[in-house]
């Protein structure tokens, strides 16, 4: 009887843990630093692109309320291409252009397929007014 659990248990691990993960944009370490001047000066149309940092770079937009947020570039379209996203001229969207897919550039959420989930974000604070620090 016991061998049988055990069986059953050792199946139940196996497939458990043999599934691929589709769309999934691994974690890297993030710790991003610019002043609120460097972005201004640096930023085109409020969105300012950042390379070498997260999986495919960041992406930093300030919203239209003033606030920012932070994405990581690579689309969860095929995130093994570590496709990077590029801003749409003029519009709050994003476009992946391996795939085609556009996200939205307030949350990250898809706006056209074949994306299904959201931009990898990471978290942004402004620190003593002067500087943006992006982590995750």
């Amino acid at each position: 009887m016991m061998r049988y659990l055990y069986s059953l248990l050792f199946v139940f691990v196996l497939f458990s843990g043999c599934g691929k993960q589709e769309n999934y944009v691994p974690e890297v370490v993030v710790n991003y630093n610019v002043t609120l001047t460097q972005f201004s000066l640096q930023a085109k149309n409020g969105i300012l692109l950042v390379p070498n940092q997260g999986v495919a770079g960041l992406m930093i937009v300030r919203t239209p309320s003033g606030g920012f947020v932070a994405f990581d570039r690579c689309s969860t379209v095929n995130p093994e291409k570590k496709c990077a996203i590029v801003p749409d001229e003029g519009s709050i969207t994003a476009t992946d252009p391996c795939s085609g897919a556009k996200f939205l550039l307030l949350d990250g959420t898809p706006q056209k397929a074949p994306a299904e989930k959201n931009l990898k974000i990471y978290n942004i604070s402004l620190q003593g007014n002067v500087l943006l620090n992006v982590t995750n």
